[in-house]
């Protein structure tokens, strides 16, 4: 299907909107606290419906009481549910989390694989999860991550007109560069933490203002 006039304005502000956040937040990272591959996908599965913030007040416990995925396949789930609890689900990402170490462990020696497929089959490793884990831990563009900064903050701009996540993924990936995938979610969601906030955004403050349709926000007076 041939691009619309509408794509192409699309695809001409998702650039220009790369290269303000490029410069805006040059040194965004993942906000999750990891010393190995195996640490963020951990963290990165409890993330889910949980702040960054709590998770990396979680997570030294954990890598102190089971550092690799050896050691978290043979833990027992009540254990490891008394030092996730704070991070709600605490007994699905529990079983999770053992679940994805034996499936480590069974499949691959304890490390981490370096596909998305390989990583998907793992027990709670969801699109999401594997396209953070590739992007920052190896530097592989394998999608775009859309978290709920990313999915709100891309209806704002008018960069996609999708509810869905995975069409959401695939609106950014037809529009960004490949080699944006990785840095354009890290950057946009630190945007969203400290100017595009979902309760109260600055928008008088925002560098993408100009760049940005505002979708489903009052005017600005």
């Amino acid at each position: 299907m041939a691009n619309t006039a509408a794509d192409d304005d699309r695809k001409q502000r998702a650039r220009k909107i790369v290269r303000v956040l490029a410069k805006t937040y040059a040194d965004a990272v993942c906000a999750l606290n990891h010393e190995s591959p195996f640490q963020l996908l951990a963290a990165t599965i409890l993330s889910a419906q949980c702040t960054d913030e709590r998770v990396n007040m979680v997570t030294p416990e954990l890598f102190r009481r089971w550092p690799t995925a050896h050691e978290l396949a043979e833990a027992a789930q009540a254990d490891v549910e008394e030092v996730v609890r704070s991070t709600g689900f605490f007994r699905a990402k529990a079983g999770n989390l053992i679940g994805m170490a034996k499936g480590l462990v069974d499949n691959h020696d304890g490390e981490l694989p370096q596909t998305l497929e390989e990583l998907i089959a793992l027990p709670g490793v969801g699109r999401k999860t594997a396209n953070v884990l590739l992007g920052t831990a190896f530097g592989i563009a394998s999608g775009v991550v859309v978290d709920t900064h990313v999915k709100r903050i891309s209806q704002l701009l008018g960069l996609t007109d999708s509810d869905s996540p995975e069409q959401i993924e695939r609106d950014l990936m037809d529009m960004l560069p490949e080699k944006e995938w990785i840095n354009f979610s890290h950057r946009l969601i630190h945007h969203g933490r400290q100017i595009c906030i979902a309760r109260r955004p600055k928008c008088a403050e925002c560098p993408l203002l100009t760049h940005c349709q505002r979708i489903g926000l009052p005017d600005l007076t």
